[in-house]
């Protein structure tokens, strides 16, 4: 059966004076998808997100979310979505356990309904060291922690997350990514990151949009493949058989070109570029042992978003994007 998905977003435009902060958007998240929403500063991830979450109205288009229009029926969407804002928001003044019971009342829950989801929350986002502490006494990682439980403190089915790791020390950051998976299953999540790595640690899928538009959609599988040494291989040779290895490799099929990626003493290595991606691993294997040919430290580079980001939004040329093979992504061919 059909599901409609649970978040909208319909040629979405928002302007500010003459400047154009999100130009014609369109995309959906349906249940069970964590979406990834990438881009440099000012590209116009928290305007979308504001906008989707009924904090600013758009200059055109709209956002559907749960089936309901964030225009027409603001009220009846928010009750569906829990909004963790850029920056996190709070009271300082109030205590983490007071703010939590502050936004259940906003929600017109009950007291019995208050009491347990506070309960859970503090339990689900580790709160419960500082529950009675002034919020402006709190770490930035606990204020971050914070902001997420009144996200989710009425367990929407749409979650919008601004930077939700942002300020959290390394361990938080992998509770915070394992709650957002653990979520992920029933909910449609729209997580806006500066932090590539969280693409693969969390997300189905991830946009990049660059001046307001859409520049890239797919999986994280899918945006890897489009690095510019995606499937390349890596390789250390002897010195002295520089020369012969470079002519080898370029004749084995598949191989677009080879090149000198480190001269250190007594060896090379070297990297050998697919054409269009193809796997040639195997084949690079082959190749060197029917030459017996030596070669050591051999991996085939998976390649980087940062790659996939910097040549989508600036314009870089494979040369100008690359990383240095040695430093790449890598696995065993």
């Amino acid at each position: 059966m059909f599901m409609p998905p649970l978040i909208e977003v319909r040629s979405l435009r928002k302007r500010f004076g003459a400047v154009v902060a999100v130009d014609d958007l369109n995309f959906a998240v349906k249940r069970g998808e964590v979406l990834g929403f990438l881009g440099p500063n000012g590209a116009g991830k928290s305007t979308t997100m504001k906008i989707i979450a009924g904090f600013l109205p758009p200059t055109a288009g709209t956002a559907i979310v749960g089936g309901e229009d964030i225009q027409e029926n603001p009220v009846a969407a928010k009750r569906k979505l829990g909004y963790l804002p850029e920056g996190s928001p709070l009271y300082g003044d109030m205590t983490p356990e007071g703010f939590l019971s502050f936004v259940c009342r906003t929600r017109l829950m009950s007291r019995t309904e208050r009491k347990k989801a506070v309960a859970a929350v503090i339990d689900r986002v580790q709160l419960g060291e500082v529950l009675h502490r002034r919020i402006e006494t709190l770490s930035k990682g606990f204020r971050r922690r914070l902001g997420l439980a009144q996200a989710i403190l009425h367990d929407p089915d749409v979650l919008i997350l601004d930077e939700p790791t942002d300020g959290l020390d390394p361990n938080q950051k992998h509770e915070v990514r394992e709650l957002i998976r653990s979520m992920g299953d029933t909910k449609a999540i729209i997580v806006s990151t500066h932090i590539l790595e969280e693409v693969d640690a969390v997300c189905d899928r991830a946009i990049i949009i660059d001046h307001g538009r859409i520049v890239s959609d797919g999986t994280p599988t899918e945006l890897h493949a489009r690095s510019p040494d995606y499937n390349a291989v890596s390789l250390k040779v002897p010195a002295a058989d520089t020369k012969r290895a470079i002519g080898l490799l370029k004749a084995v099929p598949m191989v677009a070109n080879v090149e000198v990626a480190e001269k250190t003493v007594g060896a090379t290595r070297l990297l050998v570029r697919p054409h269009q991606g193809a796997f040639i691993a195997d084949a690079v294997g082959a190749a060197l042992r029917d030459s017996q040919l030596v070669a050591s430290d051999m991996f085939s580079v998976v390649g980087t978003l940062d790659d996939v980001f910097r040549s989508v939004t600036l314009g870089k040329s494979k040369e100008e994007s690359r990383v240095n093979a040695g430093n790449a992504h890598h696995r065993s061919p």
